[in-house]
């Protein structure tokens, strides 16, 4: 009796210890991820169809950063649209000099014989990208493709002109950079590493602005770099 006893209590216990287990759980999948939140630029600044004579000097750069919203548009989550918020500053340095001429600026081309170490035009812009993407990322994968294609809007909240010599420095509001901008814009790459290109639908300058020879100033700008996404 002792021993039956003995047994239906070990055989309870075993049974109650391979019941009361928890079935095992695998890796965590996922499968509501959201890719490529922030975004940080840097680009070369172009300037297409400058007036006769007009040249870029020095390094015309722009700065970018800002947060996308994703959303996915497929089960898959490898389509989807992007829209967001940034700040972006760029930089054009040319032979184009502004003046100021009581409440108007007058423009000049700065020839050969004149010293000078810098000119260049400098915007601040609030930008807003509005993006169709395609990605082949599932939720295991962090390194894959990406094509971003779409518009990028933008509103020039502080624009300025520059000139420094070695006798002086000048700098003051330009208000003839126009202030609501937009043009296209694509992002492609894989893994960190992306090319960002940005084409202007658009003068930088407001229409009417001209040279002090009467030729119109219509320079649209190209921009070209890198971009890396950070979830």
């Amino acid at each position: 009796m002792k021993t039956s006893s003995f047994l239906i209590l070990l055989l309870w216990g075993l049974g109650s210890s391979v019941w009361g287990q928890e079935p095992s759980i695998g890796p965590v999948v996922d499968t509501k991820y959201l890719e490529d939140q922030f975004y940080v630029g840097l680009t070369y600044n172009f300037l297409m169809d400058m007036p006769t004579d007009v040249t870029q000097r020095n390094l015309s750069y722009g700065l970018h950063g800002g947060f996308i919203k994703d959303i996915p548009l497929n089960l898959g989550r490898t389509v989807g649209l992007g829209i967001g918020i940034g700040y972006g500053i760029n930089s054009y340095y040319t032979n184009l000099r502004a003046l100021q001429n009581g409440a108007q600026l007058d423009y000049i081309l700065l020839d050969g014989e004149t010293r000078y170490k810098r000119n260049k035009i400098e915007t601040h812009v609030l930008e807003i990208p509005f993006q169709f993407r395609w990605r082949n990322s599932t939720p295991e994968e962090y390194k894959f493709w990406r094509i971003y294609a779409g518009m990028k809007f933008g509103y020039a909240f502080a624009n300025r002109s520059k000139f420094v010599s070695d006798t002086e420095k000048i700098g003051f509001k330009n208000k003839d950079i126009r202030e609501f901008q937009y043009g296209i814009a694509l992002n492609f790459g894989y893994n960190t590493f992306n090319i960002h290109a940005y084409y202007s639908l658009h003068s930088l300058f407001k229409d009417g602005t001209a040279l002090s020879t009467g030729e119109s100033i219509q320079m649209q700008p190209l921009r070209i770099g890198l971009i890396f996404y950070i979830l």
